[in-house]
């Protein structure tokens, strides 16, 4: 079904045409949304996102052009995907095992291991929002500078400010806390 054709149906309220719209820009909606998620929430929740991009376009047909139909879709997933991580950024998780506490039966030093697992939970959490939205993006999600200014449209040199901020913060509360000596 040609592009037209799609806008028109759902214009008029035919379910066909956002079938349509679902079948020819399904794939490059679920990128979109997934190149920016990563693996920040479960799979429901991206699908969740994809499901949300084609709704907004049910609802506002108006905005749907022919031509620019794709380009709609695409900022409407990343505009979707980035209010959602932004929403679970407070607690976006550093290690599912982060918290639990060993037991007697575990190798010695894995108590003081936790303890410091721990800290620096605490240290990433006492970061603000946006510095550790940033700082998870990269040294847990693994995020290139590039990505992380790009998806957060921020530059990079603001990016890498917020990143080198965060590491002095973190390496100011764990010396406090004496898990790390001065040097």
């Amino acid at each position: 079904m040609r592009e037209e054709a799609i806008i028109n149906k759902i214009r008029a309220g035919n379910p066909v045409g956002l079938e349509g719209l679902m079948d020819r820009y399904l794939p490059y909606v679920s990128a979109v949304v997934w190149n920016i998620l990563r693996n920040a929430m479960p799979v429901e929740d991206g699908e969740e996102i994809v499901s949300d991009v084609f709704l907004a376009a049910w609802n506002r047909p108006e905005a749907l052009r022919p031509g620019s139909v794709k380009a709609w879709l695409g900022a409407v997933a990343r505009n979707k995907a980035k209010n959602r991580l932004r929403q679970i950024s407070q607690t976006l998780p550093l290690e599912e095992d982060a918290l639990d506490i060993p037991g007697p039966d575990d190798p010695p030093g894995e108590y003081e291991r936790a303890v410091e697992r721990q800290q620096v939970r605490q240290a990433v959490d006492s970061l603000p929002g946006p510095d550790r939205e940033i700082f998870l993006r990269h040294y847990y999600y693994a995020q290139t500078v590039q990505e992380i200014a790009h998806q957060m449209e921020l530059n990079e040199s603001t990016v890498k400010t917020r990143l080198r901020r965060g590491r002095m913060k973190l390496k100011d509360i764990l010396t406090r806390e004496g898990f790390l000596r001065e040097a």
